[in-house]
Order: C-alpha cells, then structure tokens, then sequence
C-alpha cells in the first residue's frame, strides 16, 4: 500500500517538475549558449557640435604696472585696491625733502655759474677794446675768450643740472597713467623703495575690467584646428552654472614646452558688463570648431564596441594561423538573428559623446550594440533549483 501512496506521488509531482525544466529552458535559449547579451542604444538625430577644450586664466586686456623712478620713502597714499582711477590722477607721493633740496642745491650752482658767466663777459668785452690798441697781450686776449667760452659750458651745465632735479622732484610724486582699476597695491606709508637697479612695482593698474581676455594653452594636436573669429563658450569655477561667451582673438606662434608638451597660447577675447569675470580665475574653455544640426548620429561606445569571440571559435582557430583582419574603417555592431552583426559607416564630426553618421546602412531609431553585458556564471552553472 506504501508503494503505491509513494507512486501517486511522483505522479502528482511530474508536472510542476515539467514547468519548471521548461522556465529553465526558456532563461538559457535567452541569454544564449555562452550566457552573453547585449545592450543596444538608437540611432539618433541632433546637434553635434564639435569643439577644441582647454584650460586658460582670465585677465585684464591691459595692464600697467605703475613705478617710481626715484627712491625715497613713501610719504602718502591716494588710492586702494579696487579704486577707480582717471589718467594723471595723483596716487602715490615719495617724500619730497633730499629732492628739494637737490633742486636748492642745483638753482644756487646755475645762479654761480651764471655770475661767472657775465664776468667772463666782462673782461673779454673789455679785452676786445684794448687789444686792437695794442693795450694787452695777445695772449691775454686768447685767455678772456677762452674763460668766458668755460663760463658759457659750466652755465649750460649748470642749468642742466638744476633741469634734472626739477625732475626728480616731479618723479616724487606717482600719476595714474590711464583710466582704470587698481587691482595691486604693493607698498604702503613709510616703506622705502630703491630704484637703483630696476624700477619697483608701486601698483597694477587694470585698464578697462569691462573687457577681459582668457590666455588659455592649447595642444599642438589641436592647434591646427583653433582659427581667429571662432566662437567661445567657458565656465569659471565661481559660477558654475554661467555660461560665458567669447571669441578667438589671437593665435599666439610661440611655443611653450612643459616637460616635452608642447602648447599653444590662444587668446580669447571676452566681454565682461557685469564685472563678474575677476582677474586671475580659471576658465574651463570649449573652442567650437564646427556645428552641425539635425545629423544623424551613433554614441561614440558603438564605435568602440568588439564582439568578444566564444571559447569554441576561439580552440577551432589554429593557433599558427594568422588572424584574418576585417574591413578597414569605423564601424558598429547590430544584432541579426541574436548574433552581432558589422556595419561599416563613415563618420564625420564628434562631440566627444556622439559621432555623425555621414554615410552608411544605418536608420534613425535603429539599434547598435554598445556593450556586452555577461550574465552571472554561477547562476547559470548551478542547474536547476531544488525542489521540496
């Protein structure tokens, strides 16, 4: 009686034990015999714009460093960071004293030389009316012409001198040479400066903050591409969510060589109304190079994508054989009949997200392949589930 309880319950059993080889079947006629699928992602149409992007630091369009020509101690201060300053406006003065006296010093030796001057003068005008009477030496003569031609050198001397320190003394005092911002001020009240050697910076004067440029460094595998006039779109760090505009204003030739990297100075020229722009930030550049609309286009992973072969295609090759290359050019990958299949097109610009599809057996919203996704080995190795 216990065998056949025991038989009717296989019988009972067999069915679901039928449903659930079935399911099991179905997940690995899905997946494939080597447990591979692939995830696909349309053909599309849009905009690709295709730009050079480099790094750069904004700065003023111009800027003058202001100096002293003389040295001296700083008597007084006009103007700060930040202050808006109008050309010959009087921003700096060095202390004054040693300069006038300089200029006293001079004004006394031009006067001297001036009384020499007319006394040499007098004796030779007196010498002229003598000597023709046979009153004086010719000797004599020859020596008044000479003294008072002496006199006349050390007067022009003289005067040169005392025009020299009217002209330190002018340098005393430290004039805006244009309109603009004071973005640097580098001394402060009783500081000495020197001017011996070469001219100390007083102050970094920004001549119009209004206009801007960004000198960015562009590699020499993209110069080629960079050109006067093309449009410029770049972000600062300050204001992330900003978009700012610009143009390509110059192509600098000189190299600049980092550690065997060669780059390019490219100047972009950049309007700057709302003086959001400061000196010194950095700019995230894009350089647009080229803009097309409405082209159809393939994510730049489809071009990258390569079937992996299966283990038994792989131990059929011999290993002496020489692999047989494929077509030359780009191409993509769609699945026909479950398996992968190339699909040779031309390209033509790239965004560095999507790339245009110029021609090609490719449709808009068709599938390529742009990656293998592998289903859990365990998983599919560990046979069917136990069943209670």
């Amino acid at each position: 009686m216990s065998i056949m309880n025991k038989r009717n319950d296989n019988i009972r059993t067999s069915p679901a034990l039928t449903a659930g080889i079935f399911l099991l079947a179905l997940v690995a006629a899905s997946c494939g015999k080597d447990g591979v699928e692939y995830r696909t992602e349309p053909v599309t149409r849009g905009d690709i714009r295709e730009t050079v992007t480099a790094t750069g630091t904004v700065n003023p369009v111009t800027t003058v460093q202001v100096g002293t020509q003389v040295s001296g101690t700083i008597k007084d201060i006009f103007v700060d960071f930040n202050s808006l300053v109008r050309k010959g406006q009087l921003i700096a003065q060095i202390d004054p004293a040693f300069f006038e006296t300089q200029l006293a010093q001079s004004r006394a030796n031009a006067d001297r030389a001036l009384a020499a001057l007319r006394d040499a003068e007098r004796v030779l005008n007196q010498n002229k009316a003598l000597y023709p009477k046979h009153l004086i030496a010719k000797n004599d003569y020859d020596a008044s012409v000479t003294a008072q031609e002496s006199a006349a050198a050390q007067v022009a001397q003289a005067l040169a001198a005392l025009k020299a320190a009217e002209t330190n003394l002018s340098y005393t005092k430290i004039f805006s040479p244009v309109d603009g911002v004071v973005i640097s001020r580098n001394v402060d009240v009783g500081q000495t400066v020197a001017a011996s050697f070469q001219t100390p910076t007083l102050f970094t004067i920004a001549q119009d903050l209004t206009k801007m440029q960004i000198n960015t460094n562009v590699a020499e595998s993209d110069i080629g591409r960079v050109q006067v006039g093309q449009a410029v779109e770049f972000i600062v760090d300050a204001y992330p969510d900003t978009n700012f505009k610009g143009s390509v204003r110059q192509v600098r030739r000189a190299p600049i060589t980092v550690q065997n990297v060669v780059t390019y100075d490219v100047v972009v020229q950049v309007p700057n109304p709302g003086m959001k722009l400061m000196p010194g930030m950095t700019a995230n550049v894009a350089i647009v190079i080229t803009t097309k609309d409405e082209v159809l286009r393939i994510p730049n992973s489809a071009l990258r994508f390569r079937p992996e072969r299966s283990a038994d295609q792989a131990a059929a090759k011999p290993k002496a054989a020489a692999e047989k290359k494929g077509p030359a050019g780009p191409s993509v990958w769609v699945q026909e009949n479950n398996k992968p299949k190339r699909v040779a097109v031309t390209t033509g610009i790239s965004d560095g997200i999507w790339t245009e599809v110029v021609s090609g057996e490719l449709k808009e919203d068709q599938q390529v392949i742009v990656e293998t996704v592998k289903k859990n080995k365990g998983a599919s190795q560990s046979g069917p589930p136990r069943m209670f």
